[in-house]
């Protein structure tokens, strides 16, 4: 889709911090992240919600989504994550979307109430995808060299 900043990242015209670009979807940081490394997870279809993903393609997305999910913590030493997909509300980009966000015990994150994180710069930004990506090359490929 031609205005969809999403659209753009997948298909490499807007530039983004990239953990990842695969058949399956692109992740990226998010530009306003809750905690840094805060990673949105697309993907490269245009789908507007989860409900417009085709069945066929849940298997691969979430895959995905879970690899990066897997990796995050352990990049970052975070001890887990928060991972969710607003439908429509709160949707800032009409473009399907997964968050996975770092998360720590006692990281102020309380409800839905998010708060923002800037990165101080864009080297700073990198780093952070650098050190995901790494480690997620790392964990999401078996010994066989097949994804999990």
């Amino acid at each position: 889709m031609a205005d969809c900043v999403f659209c753009g990242i997948v298909a490499g015209t807007i530039p983004a911090f990239k953990i990842t670009d695969e058949d399956e979807g692109v992740a990226f940081l998010d530009s306003r992240p809750v905690f840094k490394g805060h990673v949105l997870v697309v993907p490269r279809p245009h789908v507007v919600q989860l409900i417009d993903l085709p069945p066929a393609d849940m298997p691969g997305y979430f895959g995905l989504v879970q690899r990066i999910a897997r990796a995050v913590p352990t990049a970052l030493g975070s001890t887990g994550t928060f991972v969710a997909v607003n439908n429509l509300v709160s949707q800032s980009v009409p473009h399907l979307h997964t968050h996975v966000v770092p998360r720590t015990k006692g990281d102020g994150l309380r409800g839905f109430f998010w708060p923002r994180h800037k990165y101080a710069g864009d080297d700073e930004a990198t780093e952070f995808a650098e050190r995901i990506g790494k480690e997620y090359r790392r964990v999401g490929v078996t010994e066989s060299g097949r994804r999990e």
